[in-house]
């Protein structure tokens, strides 16, 4: 069977998506799990221990607290609360912090940093899978053991208000809910008065043991503005009003009750300095956690005191009361001292507060929880309780260890359980005996010890522990994908032809014996692993007949493999006869485009690299350009025998289909440049601008790309460092911004316009005019008769005013492709068809992306139209070459929009652009847009530039199989690196994030290869 080029590539790399996919089902992997987490019938507590006495201490602890109020502000971060913003806009909360009943920690978050998976750690106190960021959009059902699903069974009411992850996770767990959608991030105050509008009502009621707030508005206002935005002063202010609401109505209610209340404030993640989460930086893995109840001892003021001493220049830092300070003896010193509490929050693990929880409602602790009690929350308690609490912990925590750690019993945290367990059971005897002697009290204090220590070390074992990854998945996905690589490899000879069509053999490899000895080879192995493996395992889970469909599949890709591999050798013997007539040779680009691909996959395996990708894109760019320059510039200069090596024309049409090589004897060639010129290029035959312009064009485009890193600073080394983007975003440069982006709207049409048909350049002006209009109306612009933009609103009308003209523009770009097929003038029909679907693409990326970034989009064109009239045209390269630099330059620029290998970085604000609820295909689809801009305009560029500027109609098919062919390297690179380095130490940090993103770029990648081969039908039709 024969398959053109790019419909043979298209194919390929939707086969290699599959592969990704199987390997990252089996890379991401779940954590550790108790073997009956999901059966939540309640155990019967472990007994006291004791040492020849019987303890009648048999079941759980009674609660602590009546009522439990948890108030999760989304994205608070630690500074926040505890920096100067806390002391300014939360006087409240750090009146509590300072002087209250409280205790305050900094609770550490595990990336990622995003919502659901931090819920999950917040009440079951597991660590959650990282895959947990792509569910994060969808959140299914909590099945595993949790502190809600244990409140529930116990018989406790449950009020939830605010994110609805919380009412997904738990279904049927809450008798009175209100959810709000935690992706509209655009909206900051309607989805916070949903919640707050429901306290006044509910903290009356007594019908209620715990009430949950989820409150967003915090959250969106970064996504939005950043961290640094007046909104954010403005949104701790009502949250510090909420609180002191709830606190001074729990305080009135506990004089009606026996047991105090607990206020527990939190955050699920941090926030970034651009105001995105889901990476590891300090400002999103630092939250605050707070604990207010009249139960715990106030804090009494104290001093800040200094002793000095001259004779040792020394210093001794200590806290004295101010009314009956007590000094140290120390001789004579000089003493300074200041008022206030300037002690700092302890740091604390995230999961920690699911087993203070429970131990705080009398419920227990989740069966995978690995984090320990806080234990400042128990403090004030008898000695027998608290050792009671800490033994349930650490006894939990020890099954969990057993469960899941094969040699659990050289651990050193079990150790130090057992220690734990019979000095326990010693000082249990002593206080049975009714001994109350200072013995048993030093007893109780060092068995104290011993368990906050086995505590912290066992919680630390199991954290390590993150879980078990399937290899076997793994495997067998990167076998799928090596095997497309590999394929595609082989079969350039013949796809780079100048017929650009593949012999694809179907029937042979299938019913050949090389395809049933590996079939059942591979089944025999899946029948072993399966039953023979004690981890669960994907592939294992499948269906027999699913499983079966991989094993063909991989079989089938074998045999092709050896059949392209036999072809190329005979091919090779061949052409080694006809070798003394070949002349071709390889150029400086030809090298560059070579050294510079394997220089970025090796690059990969180190995680600075990574972490800074950036910095090795815009390195490959500006080398590019040095050497178009240099090519330019040696073809005005003729060498020792007077010839330039191409031909020089401006006015000529594209030719990137005659290959250099063609052997008479066989129907394939290597693709290359049409430099057999017949005669030598001069000066003349450039008018005046345009051989100054083409000698121009590389610095100009150097000179752009110079200004875009200035942009946005992104990576990790220089992410602080201010840039020209925060810079216009602040609201003391609302006008300057606003000039920006009227002009750079401006010079949008400017360029897009020229070959646009009248009704088209029609929409284009409108809607570049409601793409203004829209920043204006949610307050990024201002209009010139404004002096400020007071009244914000979402938006809404104003974008969906833009998709009318985005949807017309593209509606007459397919009706030209289509028309272009049944009238004779097809090709110029099909042309402008090609043109008004980029610009499409063009009109809906300056809606989405932010007004600080629409310089990035005028340069992009900017540099696309130099290139295409300067460059490309006049030097004559070959379509290889061309889609090798439309493939560097969408790459780079998806760095110059600010992105990064941070998850972090993806603007999910732009995926709510006129919407006004959160609509999940719409939503997704135009945050993936807004993210790859700049590989989807590249793409969609050089369809458009091939079919109106190429001579052969192949070069549609050649482009599209060299696109699939270097975009297919990196990610068979990475995950052969990505597996060798799956024990490095920045493995969730670094290497997970960037698997992730290579995983979506390959599918952005299958889908410019179907829309390569949609539009190459479509051009041998017509």
């Amino acid at each position: 069977m024969r398959l053109g080029s790019g419909t043979f590539a298209a194919c390929c790399v939707v086969v290699e998506v599959l592969g990704v996919v199987l390997f990252l089902r089996g890379f991401f992997p779940a954590p550790v799990r108790s073997s009956s987490s999901s059966k939540h019938q309640a155990e019967p507590p472990a007994p006291e221990p004791s040492a020849g006495a019987s303890s009648n201490w048999t079941k759980l602890p009674p609660p602590l607290f009546s009522k439990v109020v948890i108030v999760l502000i989304d994205a608070l971060r630690d500074d926040f609360v505890f920096g100067s913003k806390g002391v300014k806009f939360m006087p409240y909360t750090t009146y509590l912090v300072e002087k209250g009943a409280s205790h305050s920690f900094v609770a550490e978050a595990k990336p990622p940093t995003v919502t659901m998976p931090r819920i999950k750690a917040l009440m079951t106190g597991s660590v959650p899978g990282f895959i947990d960021v792509v569910m994060n959009l969808n959140s299914p059902a909590l099945l595993e053991d949790n502190v809600i699903t244990q409140a529930k069974a116990a018989g406790k009411r449950i009020i939830s208000y605010g994110d609805e992850t919380w009412v997904k996770l738990f279904p049927k767990h809450f008798v009175e809910y209100d959810g709000t959608t935690s992706f509209f991030v655009s909206d900051y105050t309607e989805v916070d008065e949903n919640v707050t509008r429901h306290l006044d009502k509910v903290l009356k009621r007594g019908d209620w043991d715990v009430l949950i707030l989820h409150y967003l508005g915090l959250d969106h206002i970064g996504h939005v503005s950043g961290p640094s935005s007046p909104l954010i002063g403005r949104k701790l202010s009502e949250m510090d009003g909420v609180l002191m609401k709830i606190h001074t109505a729990l305080l009135s209610e506990e004089r009606e009750t026996l047991l105090p209340s607990l206020l527990v404030l939190c955050g699920d993640h941090g926030m970034s300095e651009t105001g995105g989460h889901g990476a590891s930086s300090t400002e999103e893995v630092s939250t605050p956690l707070l604990l207010v109840s009249s139960a715990f001892e106030r804090k009494p003021e104290t001093w800040l005191c200094v002793l000095w001493s001259l004779s040792a220049l020394s210093a001794d830092v200590f806290f004295v009361h101010p009314v009956n300070p007590v000094w140290p003896a120390r001789g004579s010193r000089f003493r300074s001292c200041w008022l206030g509490d300037i002690r700092y929050p302890k740091h604390v693990q995230q999961t920690d507060l699911a087993a203070t929880l429970a131990i705080g409602l009398g419920l227990p602790i989740p069966k995978n929880s690995v984090g320990h009690l806080l234990f400042p929350a128990i403090e004030g308690k008898p000695m027998r309780e608290q050792l009671r609490f800490l033994h349930l912990n650490t006894v939990q925590l020890t099954k969990l260890l057993q469960e899941n750690v094969p040699s659990f019993e050289k651990e050193p945290g079990f150790e130090q359980f057992k220690i734990s367990e019979r000095l326990h059971g010693n000082w249990i005897r002593l206080y049975l005996e009714e001994n109350n002697s200072e013995v048993l009290f030093n007893l109780g204090t060092k068995v104290r010890r011993q368990y906050l220590d086995a505590l912290k070390t066992l919680s630390l074992s199991l954290s390590r522990q993150v879980a078990q990854y399937d290899v076997y998945s793994m495997v067998v996905g990167t076998v799928v994908v090596l095997e497309v690589l590999t394929l595609l490899l082989l079969s350039i000879p013949q796809a780079l032809s100048s017929k650009a069509e593949l012999e694809v053999p179907l029937l042979s490899p299938v019913f050949s014996l090389l395809f049933y000895l590996t079939f059942l080879v591979l089944s025999a192995v899946h029948v072993i692993v399966c039953t023979s493996t004690e981890s669960s395992c994907y592939l294992c889970s499948l269906s027999w007949l699913t499983a079966g469909g991989v094993m063909v599949l991989v079989s089938a890709l074998l045999c092709a493999v050896v059949s392209a591999l036999t072809k190329v050798l005979v091919r090779g013997k061949l052409l080694s006869k006809n070798a003394a007539h070949s002349n071709s040779r390889w150029s400086e680009l030809d090298l560059l485009i070579l050294l510079g691909t394997l220089g970025h996959v090796l690059s990969l395996g180190a995680s600075s690299f990574i972490e800074e990708e950036h910095q090795t894109w815009y390195f490959l760019v500006s080398t590019l350009c040095l050497a178009l320059c240099h090519d330019i510039y040696r073809n005005y200069l003729p060498g020792d025998d007077c010839e330039p090596q191409r031909c020089l024309h401006v006015e000529g049409g594209f030719d990137g289909a005659t290959p250099a090589l063609q052997d008479k004897n066989t129907s394939s060639a290597v693709l290359e440049l049409n430099r057999g010129c017949k005669s030598p290029s001069s000066l003349g035959t450039l008018r005046g601008y345009e051989k100054w312009m083409v000698l121009a064009s590389p610095w100009v485009i150097l000179t752009c790309c110079r200004l875009l890193r200035s942009l946005n600073q992104t990576g990790v080394q220089w992410a602080h460092r201010p840039d020209l983007g925060h810079w216009l975003t602040s609201s003391d440069h609302k006008a300057a911004l606003s000039v920006l982006a009227a002009l750079s709207l401006a010079v949008i049409f400017a360029l897009i316009q020229r070959r646009c048909s009248p009704a088209s350049k029609v929409a284009m002006a409108l809607g570049l005019l409601g793409v203004y209009c829209y920043r204006a109306a949610i307050g990024n612009v201002l209009f010139p008769w404004q002096q400020d933009n007071k009244d914000i609103s979402k938006g809404i009308l104003e974008a969906r005013f833009v998709y009318v003209f985005v949807l017309g523009i593209l509606f007459t770009g397919t009706k030209d492709l289509l028309k272009s097929q049944v009238v004779a003038a097809g090709f110029t029909v099909k042309t402008v068809g090609l043109w008004e679907l980029y610009s499409g693409f063009v009109l809906l990326a300056a809606l989405l992306l932010r007004p600080h970034n629409l310089p990035v989009l005028v340069l992009s064109l900017l540099i696309q139209t130099l290139m295409a009239k300067f460059v490309w045209k006049p030097l004559r390269h070959d379509v290889a070459e061309v889609t090798v630099m439309h493939y560097w330059f969408g790459q780079a620029f998806f760095y110059f929009q600010g992105n990064s290998n941070n998850i972090a970085t993806v603007d999910i604000s732009a995926g709510f652009v006129g919407l006004d609820t959160y609509v999940e295909i719409p939503a997704i689809f135009l945050t993936a847009f807004a993210t790859y801009t700049g590989p989807v305009l590249w793409a969609s560029h050089l369809v458009s530039f091939l079919s109106s500027e190429a001579s052969s109609s192949s070069a549609l098919s050649h482009a599209g199989f060299c696109y699939a062919l270097i975009g297919s390297f990196p990610v068979s690179a990475y995950i052969i690196l990505v597996t060798s380095l799956r024990y490095h130490l920045f493995i969730w940090s670094v290497f997970s994030p960037k698997l992730l993103y290579e995983g979506m770029h390959l599918l952005i990648t299958a889908a410019v290869c179907v829309f390569f081969t949609a539009m190459d039908q479509t051009n041998t039709k017509s």
